[in-house]
């Protein structure tokens, strides 16, 4: 058909994901058996490459059976403090791979919670229950945070009377983190609190931040978009929203065998772009699929 196809170039993987995946595989060349606690990437083909080098996943219950000495990594995500105490008691190695972003809001989040809590104060998590970088942070504040995974939410929160510190998911979308901001102040206010009791902290990853402009302006180029990504990626599903609103026949893939001919017209201008879990590799088999059609 003679589509024209170009790949987002500021798509695919951010920094800490870049770090992650160059730390396990500079482990792995020396030989070692390698375990990752949870999936280093949240997309299944890059799995299947780092495992087939070798690298085995395992979960937190399973830090409690691998043998003694073993190496294991903590991925970009980060892990509670918990995860630490465990590994040390078990003699593991831990492979410190966690972004440096995740850190310095892991650091944040507990110096706020050692102050605001004399003052029973509460700790807001604008985030997904159960994903591992939320899991981290709660574990920061041993277990003290309320979170909620999206504006809504905030009308069930219960306030103590104290101070409220905001915090969000560093791949949260940034401006329903600002809706929820908003909802929360004027929650307050309608409680009779003093709005000053509230603080809002910019916790969203830069790099996640400035890309949901840009991809905007690149997915509104484009006749059709397709948007590469894991199921399991929760910036996967923000970064999909915004191409949906930029252009409605955006179609989320995890591979090109999900491509299907029937989705395209004469002469469409192909846009594929990704999460920050995205490997590069994998828009291009895209795009070359999407060339031969």
């Amino acid at each position: 058909m003679g589509y024209q196809v170009e790949i987002d170039r500021r798509s695919g993987f951010c920094s800490g994901v870049i770090r992650a995946i160059r730390c396990a595989e500079e482990a792995l060349e020396t030989g070692k058996k390698v375990y990752s606690l949870g999936a280093i990437v949240h997309n299944n083909e890059e799995l299947s490459r780092l495992e087939a080098k070798g690298l085995l996943i395992i979960s937190r219950s399973d830090l409690h059976h691998v043998p003694e000495g073993s190496t294991v990594l903590v991925r970009a995500h980060g892990e509670p403090p918990s995860t630490y105490a465990l590994a040390t008691a078990r003699k593991i190695d831990l492979l410190e791979c966690t972004c440096p972003v995740v850190l310095q809001l892991q650091k944040k989040i507990k110096k706020e919670y050692a102050k605001i809590s004399r003052q029973n104060g509460q700790i807001v998590i604008f985030g997904k229950r159960g994903h591992a970088e939320v899991d981290g942070l709660v574990g920061q504040v041993a277990g003290n945070a309320i979170v909620i995974e999206n504006v809504q939410e905030v009308e069930y929160i219960g306030f103590s009377g104290g101070p409220v510190s905001l915090f969000s998911q560093t791949t949260k979308n940034p401006a329903e983190y600002k809706k929820a901001g908003e909802k929360l102040l004027a929650r307050m206010t309608s409680t009779g609190m003093d709005p000053s009791l509230l603080k809002i902290f910019n916790t969203i990853c830069a790099q996640v931040n400035g890309r949901q402009e840009k991809l905007t302006r690149f997915a509104a180029s484009k006749s059709i978009i397709l948007f590469v990504a894991g199921k399991e990626s929760s910036n996967g599903k923000v970064l999909f929203r915004t191409c949906q609103e930029a252009n409605p026949r955006s179609y989320a893939i995890e591979n090109p065998g999900n491509i299907s001919p029937g989705w395209f017209r004469p002469g469409d201008k192909v846009g594929i772009c990704g999460a920050t879990s995205t490997p590069f590799w994998l828009m291009e088999q895209v795009a070359d699929k999407v060339r031969s059609l």
